[in-house]
């Protein structure tokens, strides 16, 4: 429990800095005697002498009296720090799943900061725990997001509804087909995303479907299960689709959308359902619901 409060605290350095409790009284506009009463309150409850307090003549501060003095400074510094810190507009965040990113991010920042150049905006990336996370705990202002893993204490905005697709190597079975289903992948080792939501999200496609598929691979990158399927080391199932049809280590590869009824999920703008939503914050999701739809 905390016996002495912030203004008591108060109470010592200005003591400590005028030398004097009656100037000390003068500048924190309290009577002498209940200064002095409260300085001797606090020194019993901290069980040491802070001050030599002698008749007419000046306050004297004790070697211990310094060692605590100089950790009230710090707390009373650190107080004002957090009372300037809700004072200051902070930079507005905007946090995207890893894999949207190099498609979203950077357009959602140019859009927010040529039509609000007066504010200041920031962007990270994270899988979807990371951004739950986020949000929740007041570090990222708005996600964009495929809507996985923020049911029930969000708030969201649709984008678009977007199908998955299935990554192959040129030569495999299924590479020359226009469409593919999640009953045909389910015959051929898969490559999930190693992220909990991720994989049980995919995991309860397949079950809805009465499906136990065979997990070759858990990857945490896109570009991981690309380059597998590359090569031939399984079928890479994601939402996110590069334009590419190159990995990174040269390989060729082959996209095909999964046409599987119950399978696509959207890209949405999503916020905490506990967050004061102003004017300006309904312009930023305005704007950016305009530029990446």
């Amino acid at each position: 429990m905390l016996y002495n409060t912030l203004r008591q605290y108060e109470y010592l350095i200005a003591v400590a800095e005028l030398g004097s409790l009656t100037d000390a009284a003068r500048r924190l506009n309290v009577s002498q005697p209940s200064l002095s009463v409260a300085i001797t309150q606090i020194e019993e409850r901290l069980g040491t002498r802070l001050f030599l307090r002698r008749k007419g003549a000046p306050v004297e501060i004790t070697p211990q009296g310094h060692r605590i003095l100089a950790r009230v400074r710090d707390l009373l510094d650190l107080a004002r720090g957090i009372e300037a810190f809700s004072d200051q507009p902070a930079p507005f965040v905007v946090g995207c799943f890893e894999d949207l990113a190099p498609l979203k991010l950077a357009q959602a920042l140019e859009t927010l900061r040529l039509a609000f150049p007066s504010c200041t905006f920031e962007g990270t990336e994270g899988r979807f725990s990371d951004l739950a996370a986020g949000l929740e705990e007041g570090r990222i202002d708005l996600v964009i997001s495929y809507d996985v893993g923020f049911a029930g204490r969000f708030e969201r905005r649709v984008l678009k509804t977007v199908l998955p697709v299935a990554f192959l190597a040129p030569d495999h079975p299924l590479a020359q087909q226009a469409m593919v289903t999640l009953e045909d992948l389910a015959a051929h080792p898969l490559i999930f995303f190693s992220e909990e939501l991720s994989e049980g999200f995919m995991t309860a496609l397949f079950k809805g479907l009465r499906l136990s598929p065979t997990v070759g691979h858990k990857v945490r990158s896109l570009e991981m299960m690309r380059s597998l399927a590359a090569h031939g080391a399984g079928v890479g199932i994601s939402y996110s689709c590069p334009p590419s049809d190159i990995c990174y280590d040269g390989r060729p590869l082959v996209t095909v959308p999964i046409s599987t009824q119950g399978a696509a999920t959207e890209i949405a703008l999503i916020w905490s359902r506990l967050r004061e939503v102003d004017a300006q914050f309904e312009r930023f999701i305005a704007a950016l619901g305009e530029a990446l739809a």
